[in-house]
């Protein structure tokens, strides 16, 4: 087995315009997708992130996070899959894509 990092990727929920069913339709989805992905134990861990935090450069801090228009890092997750191609197919049953989010899947060294 291999490590993999999945970052998400999505517009700000600030900026969001679901309705409190869509949403919590969306919630419930991804309790489901944790549920049977926990269960075939191929999670090692992971977190939506909070809107608070700062960026360094230089050694300067300011703050603020990291976003590229409305888009936003809002998570990520750690992964446990034979290959690339596992990985990618675990990512791409993701309800982050019913809401315009999108996943990057990247292999940590180990």
């Amino acid at each position: 087995m291999k490590n993999y990092i999945v970052i998400f990727r999505e517009p700000d929920g600030r900026q969001g315009t679901h309705t409190e069913e869509e949403i919590a339709a969306h919630r419930e989805n991804w309790a489901k997708w944790f549920a049977e992905w926990g269960a075939k134990g191929k999670l090692a861990g992971g977190s939506g992130l909070t809107l608070n935090g700062r960026i360094i450069r230089d050694g300067q801090a300011s703050e603020g996070i990291h976003q590229v228009g409305t888009e936003i890092v809002g998570g990520f997750l750690l992964l446990k899959a034979e290959d690339l191609d596992e990985a990618t197919a675990i990512a791409a049953s993701w309800p982050i894509y019913e809401f315009d989010g999108y996943a990057e899947v990247r292999e940590t060294q180990q």
